[in-house]
């Protein structure tokens, strides 16, 4: 079966599409990719989706024409991805957050992702299956991260403890025991890490007065030094301490996160590199801190997605926190790690059309797995 996953992530980056050819069910389950490629949003749109994130007030009549805007986005990269390909069955599409809020004892969880599936289906004419985190929430869970099940059946291994580690605006670890042992599946555990990109892109903009969007390959920050008391200082914030399951988002990690950083910054007298660099140790330091407490034991291998595998700087940082692991990415296991995330809407696509469950409860703190996403037929 061939199916177009859309993921556009809290980075706000742009639509990755990934169309790929699915076989099998889950621990026979075999994926393709036959065509992966980003679209960008126009820019006047991202800068709109940024600002609702950051808690701009819109009506109803602006939330639509965004919800719109967005789909049309969605519809135009699986049109674009499919045109010199074969017809994909359907589409799995995550759509655009633009708002979540956990699940907590006191209330359920509440989670936005714009770009509706309906007109992501009459406009591309696709079958279109979306709105996959609100079964889940509805089950007592957080909504979040999805993609551990289709990490656990696509990159566990025999007899290797391994992390998936996505690294988007925000990170996400998923855990893998080894697939040969009894019951494999219900010791699969994963959560949001904290920031991935999230703060550095947004620290990067301001300090480049918008000339910059991103630190390619790490490059500006690696030329600065990390100020550790200060690492120290935001890893005591309550989400890192807080166990599993949890998810996150820009509504915690965004601007005035990034503002109370600088704040913090300011005693110890940063250069630009400098808070870049501590900002980057945040996020390695922050993975690191949660495998060592939340992890039943450390993994022999970390599997790095998403576009902070790309950032050499990170990576660096990451090895000297974890110095016995081993840190690759999941294209050492098959997986192409620019479209992982994309990857993984698609095969939960594929697994609500086959009436299969798509969250794992160990991770999202569900009372029971759930079908996940919501159908909608072209025709």
């Amino acid at each position: 079966m061939k199916v177009i996953g859309l993921m556009s992530g809290t980075s706000v980056d742009g639509i990755d599409a990934a169309l790929v050819e699915i076989v099998g069910m889950t621990l026979d389950l075999r994926v393709e990719l036959l065509a992966g490629a980003t679209y960008p949003y126009p820019e006047e749109l991202r800068s709109q989706i940024l600002a609702v994130c950051a808690g701009e007030k819109l009506s109803i009549l602006e939330l639509a024409e965004l919800d719109d805007a967005i789909a049309a986005c969605f519809a135009r990269a699986a049109m674009e991805i499919q045109a010199s390909h074969p017809t994909a069955s359907s589409i799995g599409s995550h759509g655009q957050t633009v708002f979540h809020r956990p699940t907590t004892a006191q209330k359920m969880g509440y989670s936005l992702q714009l770009g509706r599936g309906e007109s992501i289906a009459a406009i591309a004419q696709i079958t279109t299956i979306d709105n996959f985190r609100a079964a889940d929430i509805a089950a007592g869970g957080q909504g979040a991260p999805l993609v551990p099940k289709p990490d656990a059946y696509l990159l566990s291994h025999p007899h290797e403890h391994r992390c998936v580690q996505n690294i988007g605006g925000i990170g996400n670890v998923t855990y893998l025991p080894p697939n040969s042992q009894p019951d494999w599946e219900q010791q699969v555990c994963g959560w949001d890490t904290g920031p991935g990109n999230s703060l550095l892109d947004l620290a990067v903009t301001q300090l480049s007065q918008g000339e910059l969007t991103f630190d390619r390959d790490g490059a500006w920050a690696a030329t600065g030094k990390v100020c550790q008391p200060l690492v120290q200082r935001w890893l005591s914030q309550d989400y890192f301490i807080a166990p599993p399951p949890k998810s996150t988002g820009r509504e915690l990690f965004g601007t005035d996160y990034l503002q109370n950083c600088i704040d913090d910054a300011s005693r110890y007298q940063l250069t630009p590199a400098d808070l870049l660099a501590t900002l980057t140790d945040l996020t390695a330091s922050s993975i690191a801190d949660s495998y060592r407490r939340f992890l039943p034991q450390l993994p022999e291998r970390v599997l790095l997605c998403g576009g902070g595998s790309r950032n050499l700087y990170l990576r660096e940082r990451l090895q000297q926190h974890l110095p016995s692991l081993e840190i690759g990415t999941t294209d050492d296991a098959g997986v192409n790690g620019d479209y992982k995330e994309a990857i993984a809407f698609a095969v939960l696509a594929y697994w609500r059309h086959h009436q299969i469950p798509g969250n794992l409860p160990t991770v999202t703190g569900a009372k029971r797995s759930v079908l996940l996403g919501d159908v909608h037929h072209w025709q």
